[in-house]
């Protein structure tokens, strides 16, 4: 099977995540950065974190980057934008990605139209905070979460708005992307062609709110879809119980398991005729959530866990990420990459299994490390890629 080549005009969290998951199959991703302006060069996410390796790969720029391969183009010259199109050609690029605003496609040379003339099998997929029919704005994940009614399900009832604490919508974007670039390919294989793509984050984030935007045209009380804090809006009783060391979190999703949970002596005292029903655990939920905490904080979290357990009923304790990593479902899952000086980092599992899929991926390259190797590969001679870097064309 072909080796899929993606070249990736990249930078932040939502396309370097979607261009790792290509990364993570073995493709090769060569990730396109700006030569050197007014500022520091590159990925402003080159910058972010703790010094881990070096100054342009730090701590929070290495995981979504890893097995890339890394160039310096400048778009913005005419040249720079000939450079892309050899490219592409040379190299039988498949995918061309993109997360800069769309009001600069054509500006720099990137436009859907203009490369698919190139290349007229290639797929194009960009990622904006609108769509191009909004094309000035800039897509930030905490933005986005605030205009498409995250921060406003978020959070304690009685508090203010909150952000989630990972950024979702940027990896949502760059899972949509990951999603129809698959399909793309699929219907290549029919067709022929290419495919453009375009990814809202705003869109995107949007279509999870399934199980509250349509509750709208349901005449859905106010509460039905506001911040719930760690309740269930519609399955009671589902929230976090002190113990008397710590915190459990129980689910109950359906009323065989109240059932279950209530036949536990220690939980008897929770049940009544009017609690036998979700429907009537509605009406008395904040006095449920009296009884289930005046009940677990009698007891360590490991005996309230045993029961439920036993009982079939879904429960667990609180982890942090350090206690996450080291579960046994997942310990073995972890990818891994090696850094320069040889200490292993472990980082987040692959999302599903792939046979053959690359679970240890090389470091991250530095800014424009790359740049020489791949226009040579692509028939560039010394003389020229002297000349190309000398004008700025490439760094």
């Amino acid at each position: 099977m072909k080796r899929r080549t993606v070249l990736s005009l990249e930078q932040a969290l939502s396309l370097p995540y979607a261009t790792l998951r290509f990364a993570q199959l073995g493709w090769r991703v060569i990730r396109i950065e700006s030569t050197p302006g007014g500022g520091l060069p590159g990925d402003p996410n080159r910058y972010i974190g703790s010094r881990v390796a070096d100054d342009d790969r730090r701590s929070y720029f290495v995981a979504p980057n890893v097995g890339k391969e890394a160039i310096a183009l400048n778009l913005k010259d005419p040249r720079g934008q000939e450079v892309l199109k050899r490219l592409i050609r040379a190299l039988d690029v498949d995918v061309f990605c993109c997360n800069t605003v769309p009001s600069r496609y054509r500006q720099l040379g990137i436009a859907p139209a203009t490369l698919m003339a190139v290349k007229p099998d290639l797929i194009w997929a960009g990622i904006s905070a609108m769509g191009p029919q909004v094309p000035e704005a800039p897509g930030y994940d905490p933005v986005i979460q605030a205009m498409a009614g995250y921060m406003e399900v978020t959070g304690d009832p009685d508090g203010p708005p909150m952000l989630t604490g990972i950024p979702v919508i940027d990896l949502k974007a760059g899972d949509e992307v990951y999603a129809n670039v698959m399909l793309a390919l699929l219907e290549r294989q029919e067709t022929g062609r290419g495919r453009e793509i375009h990814v809202s984050m705003l869109q995107a984030a949007a279509s999870w709110l399934i199980t509250v935007l349509p509750l709208i045209d349901f005449g859905c009380q106010p509460g039905e879809i506001t911040r719930a804090g760690n309740e269930h809006r519609k399955f009671i009783p589902t929230n976090v119980y002190p113990t008397k060391d710590g915190h459990v979190y129980l689910a109950i999703g359906s009323d065989v398991q109240w059932q279950r949970l209530t036949a536990i002596p220690k939980f008897a005292c929770v049940a009544n005729q009017v609690r036998a029903t979700n429907e009537g655990r509605h009406r008395e939920r904040a006095a449920i959530h009296r009884d289930m905490a005046a009940v677990t904080s009698q007891y360590s979290s490991e005996e309230i866990l045993a029961d439920l357990r036993a009982a079939t009923i879904p429960a667990t304790r609180i982890l942090d990420i350090r206690q996450v990593r080291e579960l046994p479902q997942l310990i073995d899952k972890l990818t891994r990459t090696v850094m320069p000086d040889g200490k292993p980092v472990h980082m987040q599992p692959m999302a599903v299994d792939v046979a053959g899929a690359r679970t240890e991926l090389p470091f991250p390259p530095k800014y424009g490390a790359d740049t020489r190797r791949v226009l040579a590969e692509a028939g560039y001679g010394a003389e020229e890629v002297d000349a190309l870097a000398g004008a700025g064309v490439i760094a």
